[in-house]
This record gives C-alpha cells, sequence and structure tokens, in this order.
C-alpha cells in the first residue's frame, strides 16, 4: 500500500512538472535582414501569425559568424520551447552551421520550425527531414575529403608535396592543388581551368600565387584583336 501511495506521489509531481513547463514554454522568433534599406515586415507579419510571443530583430550579413542578437536568442531559450524563423537562411550561414544549431536545440529539448520549409521537428516527419539534412551534410564533407585526397595524390605523383597554402582555408586545399596541376600541364586555358573546378578566374590566380606557379605568358587570356586603325585628318 505503501508503495502504491508513493508510486501516485511521484505520478503527481510529474504531471505538475509538465504543466508547468506547457505554461512556461513559449513560442520565439528570430528575423534577420542583411541591410537596414531592407524590411522585416513580411518575415515580423509570419511569425507573429504562426504565434511567436517574443521576436528577436537582427540587422546583419548571414555569411558573418558573429550574430549577437542570434547567440542571445538561443542562449535564452528554455526547455520545452519552440524557436521558430520565417525561413532556412535567415539562420544558417550553410548546411553545416544549420545542423549544428538545429542538433543543440534538440539536445537541450527545444523545437524548431521553419514557417516556408513546413520543418517543424516536434513532429516526426520533421524529425526525419531533419535526419535527410544530416545525411546531406555528411555526404558533403565525404565529397570535400574526395577531393582533397584526389588533389593530394594528383600533386604526389607530379613530385610535389601537399600542403596547405599559407592564407587559404582547409576547404580551398583540394581546389588549390587540383589548380596547380591543371595549370602545370599547360592542357587548358585559364578560362577553362576555373570553369573545371567552379571558381572564378580572379580566385585561380590567388591559388596558383598561393602555391608558387610561376603564372605565364602562355597561360594568360588572349587579348581581343586591335580596332581598325583611325584615320588621320587630312594635313592643311
Amino acid at each position: 500500500m505503501l508503495a502504491f501511495e508513493k508510486l501516485v506521489v511521484l505520478s503527481f509531481r510529474k504531471s505538475n512538472e509538465n504543466l508547468e513547463l506547457l505554461r512556461r514554454a513559449m513560442k520565439v522568433g528570430y528575423a534577420r535582414v542583411s541591410a537596414r534599406d531592407q524590411h522585416l515586415t513580411l518575415q515580423l507579419d509570419a511569425l507573429r501569425k504562426a504565434g511567436c510571443r517574443q521576436i528577436s530583430e537582427e540587422v546583419v550579413s548571414g555569411a558573418r559568424a558573429e550574430r549577437p542578437v542570434l547567440q542571445q536568442t538561443l542562449a535564452h531559450l528554455r526547455e520545452g520551447d519552440i524557436f521558430m524563423i520565417w525561413k532556412l537562411d535567415r539562420l544558417g550561414r550553410s548546411l553545416r552551421h544549420l545542423i549544428e544549431v538545429v542538433t543543440d536545440l534538440s539536445q537541450r529539448g527545444i523545437g524548431f520550425q521553419s514557417l516556408q520549409e513546413q520543418l517543424n521537428t516536434t513532429t516526426s516527419t520533421g524529425k526525419l527531414v531533419f535526419h535527410m539534412f544530416g545525411a546531406l551534410a555528411e555526404f558533403e564533407r565525404d565529397l570535400i575529403r574526395e577531393r582533397t585526397h584526389a588533389g593530394l595524390t594528383a600533386a604526389r605523383a607530379r613530385g610535389r608535396l601537399g600542403g596547405r597554402p599559407r592564407g587559404l582555408s582547409r576547404q580551398a586545399e583540394a581546389t588549390a592543388l587540383a589548380a596547380d596541376t591543371l595549370y602545370r600541364e599547360g592542357k587548358l586555358s585559364v578560362a577553362q581551368i576555373a570553369e573545371k573546378l567552379s571558381i572564378a578566374k580572379s580566385t585561380l590566380y590567388v591559388y596558383l600565387r598561393h602555391r608558387g606557379v610561376a603564372i605565364g605568358a602562355s597561360q594568360q587570356e588572349p587579348l581581343p584583336p586591335p580596332g581598325p586603325p583611325r584615320s588621320r585628318p587630312p594635313s592643311l
């Protein structure tokens, strides 16, 4: 009988904890634009309509790693809250960053919802979609590792040791090595190499300089043909 009474007390306490969690759970929104001449109205209206009781606003480029308003908003979220955004690109700088943020929220017992993509991690379907995102991020990392390995292999085959070029990110290492190899082979023009590696020609030259490649005149882009000679006015 005593054991039954303890069970009832524990169940009652658990129910009270769940009710308290529901009472203090909030839908917290985050809206961002990149420049001050852009407007937040569309995002704010959508988030309010979705039931957000608190919305944080920020004007900052999505490419910047430091977004103080976003970081403060994420830090103040509590277990049971739902973090809402209008669109995925308002939050993540990349797929990898998006996965990291949503994973952290999930581990803290916080839901995540993106209105435009209809992604809601508080539902089974939303969790499945999020796991697919995780698989895509892993696939992206595998491709980067494969490109890096292929670039290093090609460089070693030609007697050059691979390494990280000074001033370049690790992610750009494989591209720089591939650019080095293709340029030294001399079979493709600068424009063709840039197109093959999906980079701009200016970026290609940066990579080559960091690899210590002497840029020869034969690889430079041909100049446009000269126009017709100007006729001189008749002498008086």
